[in-house]
């Protein structure tokens, strides 16, 4: 299947959980926007925190929530996310703990929840395990920023099996084949990093990437979203209009670390939030 920029995408079908992201996204293309993806640490600063952050997020606007699974080498990760990570691994977050957040959030919301996470925690909690204990949780898709595509053959299937979407990252520098090898993988959307390097670490150029982007998304059957370097509801805003979502993570990351109360945190954060939501309009 394939489709040009800003052909509509399959109308979901309906009461199907495992259509949520889907149904996502064709709610804000039919409002003529992207969808607002908003990303949280789990276990930061603590798991009931972070259950609170990630609410917060869904009750002020968020079209789809990413719940980072924390890791000691988080590689794609800049310094405001690694230090996210190194907070909930102190406080002594597991894979388990995550998954815990994500059913939170799914007991108060229908929000579509991507778990983002690497390879080494997923496989210390075992694959068949976490298949089934992401889809008793409510998650709707997994983003692994170290598993390619062409070596997604173990764990897509048993994700699948389980209602779970896969998620791939394309960078600046992705060629063709591998342009081509994310968007047959991919079920749930496709993940633009929209500058070289860390989260976080550069602003990107929508002048720059624009046709990069336009080229995803003619070859992808799933939606495409832009990340990394996003910290603005002007920067969310010009960027969100070259593809079908934004994602915001350090900025919102950082907003938690500012300290404060678990409910002065979740006030700031959904604030945030709202003002990203209400420039994307």
């Amino acid at each position: 299947m394939r489709r040009t920029a800003g052909t509509p995408l399959a109308a979901p079908a309906a009461a199907a959980p495992a259509d949520r992201i889907r149904a996502a996204f064709e709610r804000c293309r039919a409002a003529g926007q992207p969808a607002l993806v908003t990303y949280v640490m789990g276990g930061d600063p603590d798991v009931e925190s972070s259950k609170a952050m990630a609410v917060a997020c869904a009750e002020a606007g968020a079209d789809l929530l990413e719940l980072g699974i924390p890791f000691s080498d988080p590689i794609a990760d800049g310094p405001t996310i690694q230090h996210a990570a190194e907070r909930a691994l102190a406080a002594g977050t597991s894979t388990a703990d995550v998954l815990a957040v994500a059913a939170a959030v799914r007991a108060r919301s229908e929000i579509p929840i991507a778990l983002m996470g690497y390879l080494n925690p997923i496989l210390a909690h075992g694959l068949e395990r976490f298949a089934k204990d992401c889809e008793r949780s409510g998650v709707d898709a997994l983003i692994v920023p170290d598993l390619l595509p062409e070596e997604a053959g173990e764990i897509a299937p048993l994700l699948a099996a389980h209602g779970v979407r896969t998620v791939f990252l394309l960078a600046p520098t992705s060629g063709p084949e591998r342009i081509e090898a994310a968007a047959r993988a991919a079920t749930g959307f496709l993940y633009f990093v929209s500058v070289t390097g860390v989260t976080g670490a550069h602003k990107a150029v929508p002048s720059e990437i624009g046709e990069r982007v336009r080229a995803i998304r003619e070859r992808s059957p799933v939606p495409v979203v832009i990340g990394f370097g996003v910290s603005t509801p002007g920067e969310a805003r010009a960027l969100g209009k070259l593809a079908d979502g934004v994602v915001v993570g350090s900025a919102i990351v950082k907003r938690i670390a500012e300290g404060g109360s678990r409910a002065a945190r979740a006030a700031r954060v959904g604030r945030f939030v709202r003002a990203l939501k209400r420039g994307l309009r």
